[in-house]
C-alpha cells in the first residue's frame, strides 16, 4: 500500500465532515432543521464557536441553508453511495483570529500611543474618515478598516507587529469569516464599530497609551460578542420553517 500525505484538518472541519456525513447518509433527510448549536457542541464536545463555523463551512458546500433567526435546515438529498463528506477548508476560525487580535492589538495601540508622529496619527485619522464615508454611501468599509488598524501598528515603529497585523487581516479575508459576518450582522453594525474607531483614534491623539488599549479592546471584544450573538439576527422575512427540531 502506498504511503499517502497526512491530511490535517481545522477543529470546524471535523464537525462538519461527521454533520455532512449524517445528513447524506439520510440521518437528517431533507427539509429537516438541525439541533440548535448548543445542542450540537454538548453532543459533540466542542465549543458552540465551532459549531456555528462548522455550520457556515456547511451552508458553503451547499449541504445547509442558515437561515438567521430560526436554524440551519438541509439543502441537499443523501447521494447513494458517495464517499466520505470532506468539508472544505474555508479558512482558519474566525474566533481564533479576533482571540488573537484581543490578545496582540490592545497592546499595539498603547505603544502607538507613545511612539505615533503628527503625520501617523493624519494617516490614522484618513483611514478613519474613508470609514465614514463608505458608511454614509453603503460601500464596504472594511478596506478603510483594516488601513486603520494597519496604520496603528506601523505607527509603533514595529515592522514585526505591523506584519502580525496585516496577515492577521489576510486571514480575515477567507470565506468562512465573511460567512460568519454576514450572518451575525456584522455589517449592521459600522455606526457602533465608527464609534469604537474614533475612541480609539482620540486616545492616540492624546498619547494616553492606557486609553488606547482600552479602547482597542472593547471594540475588538464587542465584534466578538456579535459573532457569538445567542440567536443569530434575522435580516429579513425568514421562509417557513420545515422539518422538527430534534
Amino acid at each position: 500500500m502506498p504511503i499517502q500525505t497526512v491530511e490535517t484538518q481545522r477543529l470546524y472541519q471535523q464537525v462538519a465532515g461527521q454533520l455532512g456525513d449524517l445528513i447524506r447518509r439520510g440521518e437528517f433527510p431533507p427539509g429537516h432543521r438541525l439541533p440548535p448549536e448548543r445542542d450540537l457542541a454538548r453532543q459533540l464536545g466542542v465549543s458552540r464557536p465551532t459549531v456555528r463555523e462548522a455550520m457556515i463551512a456547511l451552508e458553503i458546500a451547499g449541504l445547509v441553508e442558515v437561515r438567521t433567526g430560526s436554524g440551519a435546515y438541509v439543502r441537499k438529498a443523501p447521494q447513494e453511495a458517495s464517499p466520505p463528506f470532506s468539508a472544505p477548508d474555508i479558512g482558519p476560525s474566525p474566533f481564533d483570529l479576533i482571540a488573537a487580535r484581543l490578545l496582540i492589538e490592545p497592546e499595539i495601540a498603547s505603544a502607538a500611543a507613545a511612539c505615533a508622529t503628527p503625520d501617523d496619527l493624519a494617516s490614522i485619522a484618513e483611514a478613519l474618515d474613508r470609514m465614514r464615508e463608505g458608511v454614509d454611501v453603503g460601500q464596504d468599509v472594511r478596506p478603510a478598516d483594516r488601513l486603520f488598524h494597519a496604520r496603528i501598528a506601523r505607527a509603533t515603529g514595529n515592522s514585526v507587529l505591523a506584519s502580525m497585523v496585516d496577515r492577521l487581516w489576510r486571514e480575515s479575508g477567507e470565506p468562512i469569516f465573511d460567512g460568519l459576518s454576514r450572518r451575525t450582522g456584522l455589517p449592521e453594525n459600522h455606526r457602533t464599530s465608527l464609534a469604537e474607531h474614533a475612541r480609539i483614534l482620540d486616545a492616540l491623539g492624546r498619547r494616553d497609551g492606557p486609553a488606547a488599549r482600552d479602547a482597542m479592546r472593547e471594540h475588538l471584544a464587542g465584534v466578538e460578542r456579535i459573532m457569538l450573538a445567542e440567536d443569530w439576527p434575522a435580516t429579513g422575512p425568514q421562509p417557513d420553517n420545515q422539518g422538527e427540531e430534534t
